[in-house]
């Protein structure tokens, strides 16, 4: 995705100096928008494998997780890591949770959808699917950090995915077919988890013959 977020009035929304605004403000000073997605990219594949050996079958998955994870993953990129963003955000035309009503959106988040599916040990692929539609979605609609919610949220799917002995998702599918993916996503906003439901489903696809 090429639109850039925005932002404005308030520290996260500060950009590196001489980067062009292209590189959010961190704090290993990098300008270049390449050399931060290659950074950022190498601390989430340590993270993923961190949480594979970390994360239980049986473990109920909460917000607090999701926060420890991002915090884990961006902690030495940026100073607000792991924190709830304080600014408003919007990709093209879609808003994104406003900032006053993250907190609560996230705690109904946790007790409304991540204790209601997980853990997903035991789970048929029906059921798995609709748990990894269901997380997904609320997740990215919220977008509770500055940077990341997508990235974040596909973990959040993998770890669920091997949770229920799946095997580890290959999200090639969703690249593949974006348009696809944000239309299941405004589907789900409205209430219809169908679309995204049908997403992983074809993730889940893919994965298991990627496996083979």
């Amino acid at each position: 995705m090429t639109d850039r977020y925005e932002t404005s009035g308030n520290p996260e929304g500060q950009f590196q100096p001489c980067s062009k605004e292209r590189v959010l403000l961190n704090k290993l000073d990098i300008t270049d928008p390449d050399i931060m997605d290659d950074v950022e990219l190498v601390l989430l594949g340590e993270l993923q494998t961190a949480l594979l050996d970390e994360v239980e079958a049986d473990q109920r998955i909460t917000v607090n997780d999701l926060c420890n994870w991002h915090r884990d993953w961006l902690g030495q990129v940026y100073v607000w890591a792991g924190e709830f963003r304080s600014v408003n955000m919007q990709k093209g035309e879609f808003p994104f949770a406003a900032v006053t009503q993250i907190p609560k959106l996230m705690s109904e988040f946790d007790s409304n959808y991540l204790s209601r599916f997980t853990p997903c040990d035991g789970m048929d692929e029906t059921r798995l699917t609709e748990a990894l539609a269901n997380c997904h979605v609320e997740l990215i609609i919220i977008h509770p950090f500055r940077e990341g919610n997508g990235r974040l949220a596909r973990v959040l799917a993998t770890v669920m995915a091997l949770q229920a002995g799946a095997p580890l998702l290959d999200f090639t599918y969703l690249t593949e077919n974006e348009a696809h993916y944000i239309s299941a996503i405004h589907h789900g906003h409205a209430g219809d988890y169908g679309p995204m439901k049908r997403v992983f489903s074809e993730v889940l696809r893919v994965s298991r013959n990627v496996a083979q």
